[in-house]
């Protein structure tokens, strides 16, 4: 502690960031201050403070701190420090829930509608779309209303033959030089009109179709067209009247218990209430301001910013609209409300925090057993040297040799970081080598830690070999070549669930009910889904016949016939045993022994 008292004395009086350090060197919060000086020393003043500060200071060994020219410096810095280290005390947004958007590709000539979920500066966007509206249903609307294109058929001076859209009314075939960019850029124009909430002329249009076709006694296209006046009726009812049709704005509440947290985000496009989202969060920051903050910082590196944030008084108002100017190049203005329509929608989400926050106690207790408290069971268990953070786990995938593959699945306190997963296709090893292949991924894995992406690849704290002790013993030997003690190995042996170290000839046995166990098992599943996954994708471009030539019983006749029922060699592995029998010459004996060739070579 003596240390640490001469560190605080020599603490600037400048904005910039630091970084709390456990004692392995661990990063365990990152936080940002106006003020170096008078934020650090707060976290070791014996003033009251936050439980979930007080638990964090009691795990600090050591700081360091990197001054900035301004606070809106400091945020973004703050903001990337946390990606790349995770630390376990600071805010982490893991959304892997992307919802879809609706773009428009106006720099076309005849431009497209599509649907995607990656925001490029190359069109126009609408959405997201939330709350039980399928953007597939907006599409088709688009296309019987508007006759607008929704293939990605390039358009050149040669005429193409016109689809079927074409023929079903649904699209105009410019490809075919059957409608002019005039008349085309018209309807397009008609679609942004519609996407930005103007549903009226799009109504007219379906009413007259749906009429015309029951006239004539099209019932089934008339209730088609019936499902889309409803859709839009849907959508009528989302509107929020008393907010200007133009305003895009999110929405956004945090409620805190000072261990826990909830945020809900609502989203508003064009007047429209789209959908809400809620998450659960853990934060060590000391105020919710500097939490509410943070959450909003990281929030909108991965989602698109609306023209409005409206959220509470606490949020630091300047220092993000400043943020967003300089960072993302967009002025956003953020909406503190105290009367009006906005404060009404503020009470909203405030109350759907409030709701999530009570309901998700328990979950988050669940999931810290499972992630953070397995890792720390996990290294008294094992006797490992440090906690760790960052494990990775390898498995080898083939058939009888062929296409070797392997995986590196990576966990960061006991969650996965799908990211950092990467594939490795095994060149160098002939036949069904488990061991060699191994060895030689492990090799490609351990060059990068002295190599140019030793920053993408980062030295992990456990690596977990999918296998015995053979399998031990050959990565043991990669380990000895490269000169590696700072990294801790071990293996998992799926049939008794066995963990093998380097320390004992004899195997440890975890409870099956312990976490520990069920986040390895989790970590080594995980590995192996990845394998197979690049596996399969790797067969798909080879010829299946020459993998089913491998099992015996299965000639000629009988691939093909496999081959002409199930078409790809993933639709074979993932049939049931009654699935295959049924193509032409498969009985139930030989379905089952295609299911176990593949069980035991998988």
């Amino acid at each position: 502690m003596g240390e640490l008292k001469e560190k605080l004395n020599l603490l600037p009086e400048s904005p910039g960031v630091y970084v709390m350090l456990d004692k392995d060197g661990i990063v365990i919060y990152v936080g940002k201050a106006r003020v170096l000086k008078n934020r650090v020393r707060q976290y070791f003043h014996a003033s009251a403070k936050p439980e979930k500060v007080s638990a964090m200071v009691e795990n600090i060994a050591d700081f360091y701190y990197i001054i900035t020219q301004t606070e809106i410096d400091a945020l973004a810095l703050e903001n990337n420090l946390i990606k790349k280290y995770k630390p376990k005390y600071n805010i982490l947004l893991k959304d892997d829930k992307t919802y879809p958007y609706i773009k428009v590709h106006t720099r076309e000539d005849f431009p497209r509608v599509s649907i995607t979920r990656k925001i490029k500066k190359d069109g126009k966007y609408f959405g997201p779309f939330m709350g039980g509206v399928r953007c597939g249903d907006l599409l088709e609307i688009l296309g019987s209303v508007y006759n607008v294109r929704t293939c990605s058929v390039t358009i050149g001076e040669k005429p193409k033959k016109p689809c079927l859209a074409y023929h079903l009314g649904r699209c105009k075939a410019p490809c075919a030089h059957l409608c002019t960019k005039e008349e085309y850029a018209e309807r397009i124009k008609s679609v942004l009109s519609f996407l930005d909430g103007n549903y009226e002329e799009a109504e007219k249009i379906l009413q007259e179709k749906m009429l015309r076709f029951a006239e004539s006694e099209e019932f089934e296209l008339a209730m088609e067209y019936r499902e889309k006046l409803a859709m839009l009726s849907k959508l009528k009812l989302k509107r929020i009247t008393s907010l200007n049709r133009a305003l895009n704005a999110d929405i956004i509440a945090l409620k805190t218990n000072f261990i826990y947290s909830s945020v809900n985000v609502l989203v508003t496009r064009s007047g429209i209430m789209q959908g809400s989202s809620n998450f659960a969060l853990e934060d060590s920051s000391f105020t919710e301001s500097d939490a509410l903050t943070a959450f909003i910082a990281q929030f909108y590196t991965t989602h698109e910013l609306p023209d409005e944030i409206i959220t509470q008084d606490f949020c630091e108002k300047e220092l993000l609209e400043k943020y967003f100017l300089e960072r993302f190049s967009k002025r956003v203005e953020i909406i503190l409300p105290k009367l009006g329509v906005k404060r009404q929608l503020l009470d909203m989400a405030e109350k759907n925090a409030s709701d999530y926050l009570s309901k998700s106690i328990d979950k988050i207790k669940h999931k810290n057993d499972m992630t953070k408290n397995a890792c720390q069971r996990l290294k008294d268990i094992l006797d490992l040297k440090k906690y760790p953070k960052r494990m990775e786990c390898y498995d080898i995938s083939n058939i009888s040799g062929v296409d070797k593959v392997g995986s590196m699945v990576v966990f960061i306190d006991g969650e996965a970081d799908r990211n950092s997963y990467r594939r490795f296709k095994i060149k160098t090893v002939e036949g069904a080598n488990d061991y060699a292949s191994h060895q030689e991924m492990m090799r490609r894995r351990l060059a990068k830690l002295t190599s140019e992406e030793a920053e993408r690849f980062p030295k992990p704290d456990l690596m977990i070999i999918d296998g015995g002790k053979g399998q031990l013993s050959a990565i043991k030997e990669v380990f000895d070549e490269f000169g590696i003690e700072d990294i801790e190995l071990i293996s998992l042996a799926e049939r008794e669930e066995e963990v093998f170290t380097l320390f004992s000839s004899e195997s440890i046995r975890i409870d099956h009910r312990d976490y520990a166990l069920k986040m390895l098992q989790r970590i080594r599943d995980e590995a192996h889904r990845f394998a197979i996954t690049y596996f399969r994708s790797l067969h798909s471009k080879r010829n299946l016949a020459s993998v089913l030539e491998e099992i015996e019983g299965i000639g000629k006749k009988k691939r093909m016939a496999l081959l002409e029922k199930f078409h790809t060699l993933d639709k074979i592995i993932g049939a049931t045993e009654n699935e295959l029998s049924e193509a032409e010459g498969i009985g139930p004996e030989l379905a089952k022994k295609i299911r176990n060739y593949f069980k035991e070579n998988l």
